[in-house]
């Protein structure tokens, strides 16, 4: 989970109060946070730091010293912020006031989309400096994927000749003094010799261009994701005006990114500047951005929805008042005996997907203390589910034939789950607002877990013979929420001898034992070998497939031996009631 450590006076400048650390501990449930470690009380006050852990990674706006101390402020009944001065929306476009910024069309491929705004209005003192870092490093670390898919520059605003010019460059032929520099580099040797570059490079090495953002002048800012220049990115104690960039492969994460940090810097008595952005292609947002930007979506749920979930008895104004102490904008309206509430997020939300979202906002609102503990009126006794149950009785049938148990995570990348296993789509689950997209998919089948693990196995004795029991979830239109999840058996064997004759032999002891007599029929899978293959059927309905792995899916894990695989619903296979 992230951590974030913020100087004890800034924090609770920017708080409003002052709280003792038990009782701050205690405030900190509202922002889903505690206390990681409380300061060393023989520092000065000046001198002390807050650490705080925070315990959810869809909320990188409370990732800061500003956004958590905004989310207390406002759960204590703050007055809440007017954004709307500097904040744009479609149709309603702020004045840039000349600050532009022009994006070269070839870094369509390279590093695509850039947002900026300007900080303006007072001296930054070391503490918020800090501040600024850290927020930086937390949202391109954590929100960014090191980087690669956010990063984020700050620099000094008062040597800037607008317009500035995003654009693709030769690595070899253009170069500049980097940060922590004192003679000019070329983009090629700050990879190879900075120790920036040494961190980052690897973003942007095999490019046939690198990024650059000068001025009009001609002078660098800095080379994106790596570094920052010498001379217009030196950001220092008692700089006012400062210029905030972002580059990226996601325009809707930049612009959030730009939102949270103006936010911030808006909350902490600064003056917001936006920034057009100019780009030749189209993006999510238009070709055109000025940022800060408003793009969210609204959400809804109800009155009964709200209280059938939290098992309360909420009225209108509680709801109302819940969700306004967490920043957000609702309207309400009656229909059909029922109240409809439509929320708006705040600008630096993009976590509301569902209207479960605004439920548990309803929860965090009012406060956790509101809802007392009931003695439960009805008698129950605990006991496994009746899948677990068959679920164990398959699992030791697959250690008898030699099997190994695995355990995988649910969630995944599209090259893991569509690109390596030669499949589409069509029906996988992707994540709306993932963090990383190495969990951006919903997994639909075992089998990619397992050549994932076998992918990088090759180094044990052969023959390797795994097989996991879990969840896998796949788009179905005839479930009422569009999504059907079932509890499935992947398993593997890799070997020079594996072949389809021996892992039918296994499939047929399976399934002897677990008391089903099957017919297998010819399947076209393309993760499998044509001819190669054969699906399980049972009561006159597929429930599986096995086969030899096709070479092309193979030689994408970089897997060099053979292998067999299959899996089945096992759902389908438990007795019926």
């Amino acid at each position: 989970m992230p951590k974030i450590e913020a100087n004890e006076k800034l924090f609770f400048n920017l708080l409003g109060t002052k709280y003792d650390y038990d009782t701050l501990e205690k405030k900190l449930v509202c922002a889903k946070a505690e206390l990681d470690e409380k300061p060393d009380l023989s520092q000065s006050e000046d001198e002390r730091v807050i650490k705080i852990e925070l315990n959810d990674t869809n909320r990188p706006d409370l990732w800061s010293a500003g956004g958590v101390s905004r989310s207390l402020r406002l759960h204590e009944g703050a007055k809440r912020s007017d954004y709307s001065p500097f904040l744009s929306k479609e149709g309603d476009i702020k004045d840039c006031g000349g600050r532009v910024i022009t994006v070269d069309a070839e870094l369509s491929k390279i590093r695509p989309f850039m947002v900026s705004f300007v900080i303006s209005g007072k001296p930054i003192d070391e503490p918020l400096l800090k501040d600024i870092i850290q927020t930086q490093e937390k949202l391109c670390w954590n929100f960014g994927r090191k980087r690669k898919s956010i990063s984020m520059g700050v620099y000094r605003m008062s040597r800037i000749k607008w317009p500035c010019h995003y654009k693709a460059v030769d690595p070899d032929k253009t170069s500049f003094v980097p940060l922590g520099e004192e003679k000019p580099m070329t983009c090629r040797e700050i990879l190879q010799n900075h120790p920036k570059g040494k961190d980052f490079g690897w973003i942007i090495a095999d490019l046939p261009k690198f990024p650059l953002l000068t001025d009009d002048s001609g002078e660098v800012l800095s080379m994106a994701p790596v570094i920052n220049s010498a001379t217009l990115g030196a950001v220092q104690v008692g700089d006012s005006d400062l210029m905030v960039e972002l580059t990226g492969d996601n325009i809707e994460n930049l612009v959030l990114s730009a939102n949270i940090v103006a936010c911030d810097f808006f909350d902490a008595g600064f003056k917001i500047l936006p920034v057009k952005v100019v780009h030749p292609y189209e993006t999510a947002l238009g070709k055109e951005i000025t940022v800060p930007f408003y793009f969210q979506k609204p959400t809804k749920t109800t009155l009964s929805a709200i209280n059938k979930k939290l098992g309360a008895a909420l009225t209108k104004e509680q709801v109302l008042d819940s969700l306004s102490r967490m920043d957000n904008d609702v309207s309400s309206r009656e229909i059909e005996n029922d109240i409809e509430f439509t929320l708006y997020p705040p600008a630096y939300r993009n976590d509301f997907l569902h209207e479960v979202d605004i439920i548990e906002d309803v929860m965090i609102g009012i406060g956790l203390d509101f809802f007392k503990a009931e003695r439960p009126s009805d008698f129950t006794v605990g006991k496994l589910s009746d899948v677990t149950i068959f679920s164990r009785k398959a699992k030791e049938i697959m250690v008898g034939l030699g099997y190994q148990e695995m355990i995988f995570n649910y969630l995944g990348s599209k090259r893991d789950y569509i690109d390596r296993m030669n499949i589409s789509a069509d029906k996988i689950i992707e994540i709306q607002n993932p963090m990383s997209e190495n969990y951006q998919f919903v997994r639909p089948s075992i089998i990619a877990s397992l050549l994932r693990a076998e992918s990088a196995a090759a180094n044990a004795i052969f023959p390797h013979k795994i097989f996991e029991i879990g969840k896998v979830a796949f788009l179905d239109e005839n479930e009422n929420t569009g999504t059907r999840t079932i509890q499935s058996l992947g398993f593997l064997t890799a070997a020079n001898d594996a072949n389809f004759n021996t892992l039918a032999s296994e499939v047929s002891a399976l399934l002897y034992y677990l008391d089903h007599k099957y017919e297998v029929e010819e399947d076209s899978d393309p993760r499998f070998i044509l001819g190669r293959q054969a699906q399980i059927v049972l009561n006159g309905k597929k429930v599986g497939i096995f086969g030899e792995v096709n070479p092309q899916v193979l030689e994408n894990w970089q897997i060099e031996v053979p292998c067999v695989a299959g899996e089945i619903d096992l759902e389908e296979l438990m007795p019926k009631k």
